[in-house]
């Protein structure tokens, strides 16, 4: 007669046991290691300025319609000397009072190496954009004052490389205000026949 023994599935029990702690333990290394890395390298947000913004049309009609045309210049700068930026997707847009009054204008996937500058110049525009009454009452009264309050914003999502390694992507919203004088064109630089080119130089927020 055959003895059955009775240590079968315990034995089974226990290399589940091995491979599942052994398992977790590598987890646990490779995330120490890249907290370590991260920690160590301590990754600095790019830094980005608007520079200035060229407005070729600014009508608001009634009732309660927009139409824009600009082209803004803005500089990213990335302030880390080890790790790289890619710039995945990038769409900007100009609001008003939180209501978007331009269509949205992709910038193309970029890469950005240390300590490098990047400038880009997008035309941002909208064709008879329906305003909120309330919105378009304080535009006119502002244009009626000389500035005009905007912010240029860019959205969109980042990666971050750090030598041969490259995480996963993160939301970028980068916010610039933008206070034009529309009111007075020898602010600016007169462009072709009717744009003018206004100087800003405006530091944006940054929140990846």
């Amino acid at each position: 007669m055959s003895k059955d023994c009775g240590n079968h599935g315990g034995g089974k029990e226990a290399a589940v046991r091995r491979i599942s702690t052994a398992v977790i333990a590598f987890i646990i290394i490779v995330l120490i290691t890249i907290f370590l890395v991260w920690a160590i390298l301590r990754p600095t947000k790019p830094r980005f300025v608007l520079q200035d913004a060229t407005v070729f049309a600014f009508n608001l009609s009634q009732p309660h319609l927009l139409t824009t045309n600009f082209q803004i210049t803005f500089a990213s700068r990335n302030p880390n000397s080890k790790i790289g930026i890619y710039y995945d997707r990038l769409h900007v847009y100009a609001t008003y009072r939180n209501q978007q009054i331009t269509l949205r204008t992709a910038i193309p996937p970029t890469y950005q190496g240390h300590k490098e500058d990047n400038i880009w110049s997008p035309f941002v525009y909208g064709t008879a954009v329906p305003i909120a009454p309330y919105n378009s009452v304080a535009l006119g009264e502002e244009q009626g004052r000389g500035f005009v309050g905007l912010m240029i914003r860019a959205d969109g999502r980042v990666r971050w490389k750090v030598g041969t390694l490259i995480t996963g992507k993160y939301h970028i919203h980068v916010r610039c205000p933008a206070y034009i004088n529309l009111g007075n064109k020898a602010a600016g630089v007169i462009v072709g026949d009717n744009a003018v080119k206004y100087t800003l130089v405006t530091k944006c927020t940054v929140n990846v």
